[in-house]
């Protein structure tokens, strides 16, 4: 894979300086272009190895577009409020919106290298980062980003005389540290891990282009000359590239059984019994957000449920036994003009806390499975895929720690056109029923099979659902309570 990269490919200056004239302006134009139709977001990962010339090749492109439109995100150990969230919560937050191109120097790919090669980091370990990975830049190319890979690679041989080069220019041998030294060192180390990683890691979707480092008039016009190719011919398509999952008929769920009507909706509790179960769950809840453990763990509650189910309700309940201080609730209503212009999971990632925070979603991710299925707001392929990059999506938070807990709170179709009928006598919850809500009465059955196929698809070991029988607001909003409590004390007993 590194064959071609260990060779000296030389370019006279001015054949160099030529074609850099002309590569620049057709760099701007296609960037100009890319700003003003705003199809896409373009991400250019510069990852490799020490010396090899990332960081001049990240000035040059700096140079020769229009840097107000390119955002650099420079990616060392992570700080103390990034590594208090799931390793890939950092990279989320910098992603490029559409029309812009952002650039990772250094990204996902260095960690799981670097504490491989230390020993930090066991085969099994290993191996699921390199998953994750694999996972995220396949959902990028789903969602449409331009996700451009250059891994610059140098021999040991040539890292050595860069770095001696540097070090004796008084002008550069602030760039060679102690730790330059000390990867050197280890160059055969990394090369052992490297070599594979890279080779699993260039996939269809996200190849790696490797850039020999040892010319820099050569890496440089290979890379302004890929990138330039790459953004014209995505440019030219009109639109992003086809998903990598085909629209085909969803299978039926796997027990073949609807499991919103084996629930038992009209379960009993009078309000005296509630009154006093309230307080014992809001005190037990109370009580372990003050616990030392708590400031180790976050937590994320997730609110879903039919229309008038009584999310709000059970939230209201949640939040009167915290300290609002660490305490935040979500509501996730229609994207934004910015959340469009990002990947769909992006809005979700950003709101994830950190240990000692609690953080309530009144509805969430599971949106893409549900309105946007139904109501076709987006593409079948989009919402069969989004099963997976959800499970994926709560499979990082539960390893990093964080406390999960998913509720689907149900009632019957009877209670609820008895609860839309009251709302619209009582003039203080007349602003809780609009349009909309009698609109998505008529698609039931359909919301149902979505429930159901997402209940099928999402209730995993690591991340559950449960399932609330809420026709009894009452004995909803304590087992709600109770469920939120046992999970955040199994996970202090973990």
């Amino acid at each position: 894979m590194f064959e071609s990269a260990a060779l000296h490919h030389e370019i006279p200056k001015d054949e160099y300086e030529r074609e850099v004239a002309q590569l620049r302006t057709a760099l701007l134009h296609a960037q100009m272009a890319l700003r003003d139709k705003a199809p896409f977001a373009v991400l250019v990962l510069i990852a490799g190895v020490e010396g090899a010339g990332k960081g001049e090749t990240v000035n040059l492109l700096n140079e020769w577009m229009d840097p107000r439109f390119i955002e650099v995100s420079g990616f060392a150990l992570p700080t103390d409020e990034e590594a208090a969230r799931p390793p890939m919560w950092r990279f989320w937050r910098a992603l490029p919106p559409k029309g812009r191109i952002g650039i990772f120097f250094g990204a996902w790919h260095t960690a799981p290298i670097v504490e491989r090669v230390a020993g930090r980091l066991g085969a099994g370990a290993y191996q699921r980062r390199i998953d994750e990975i694999v996972q995220m830049e396949r959902m990028l190319h789903d969602e449409g980003v331009l996700l451009l890979k250059y891994w610059f690679h140098i021999t040991r041989k040539d890292q050595r005389k860069r770095l001696k080069v540097l070090e004796k220019d008084p002008a550069t041998a602030w760039r060679v540290s102690k730790m330059d030294w000390k990867l050197y060192r280890h160059y055969d180390d990394f090369f052992a891990v490297t070599e594979p990683f890279l080779r699993v890691t260039s996939t269809a979707e996200a190849p790696w282009l490797i850039v020999p480092g040892a010319e820099p008039r050569y890496r440089s016009l290979l890379v302004g000359r890929h990138l330039l190719e790459a953004l014209e011919a995505r440019l030219a398509s009109g639109a992003a590239p086809p998903p990598a999952t085909p629209d085909v008929p969803m299978p039926p769920a796997l027990d073949k059984l609807n499991i919103l009507r084996s629930l038992r909706l009209d379960r009993k509790l009078d309000k005296p019994d509630y009154a006093r179960r309230l307080e014992t769950w809001q005190g037990r809840l109370a009580t372990l957000s003050r616990d030392a453990k708590f400031a180790k763990r976050s937590v994320v509650a997730v609110f879903e449920g039919n229309d008038a189910a009584g999310k709000g309700g059970a939230v209201r309940r949640v939040t009167a036994a915290l300290d609002a201080r660490r305490l935040k609730v979500v509501p996730v209503a229609a994207p934004t003009e910015e959340e469009r212009a990002q990947p769909y999971m992006w809005r979700f990632w950003r709101h994830i806390p950190p240990p000692g925070f609690l953080t309530i979603f009144d509805r969430s991710w599971y949106g893409r499975v549900l309105v946007e299925r139904v109501e076709g707001f987006c593409a079948p392929p989009d919402w069969q895929r989004a099963y997976a990059e959800i499970n994926e999506f709560e499979a990082q938070l539960v390893e990093s720690r964080v406390v999960l807990a998913k509720f689907w709170l149900a009632i019957s179709n009877a209670e609820q056109l008895r609860r839309f009928q009251e709302r619209e006598a009582t003039p203080f919850k007349r602003h809780k029923i609009t349009p909309e809500d009698w609109r998505n009465r008529e698609k039931w059955d359909a919301y149902e099979q979505a429930v159901c196929d997402m209940v099928d698809r999402t209730s995993t070991a690591q991340a559950p659902w449960t399932l609330v029988e809420a026709n009894n607001k009452y004995y909803a909003r304590l087992k709600v309570l109770r469920t939120l409590v046992e999970s955040i004390e199994r996970a202090f007993d973990a």
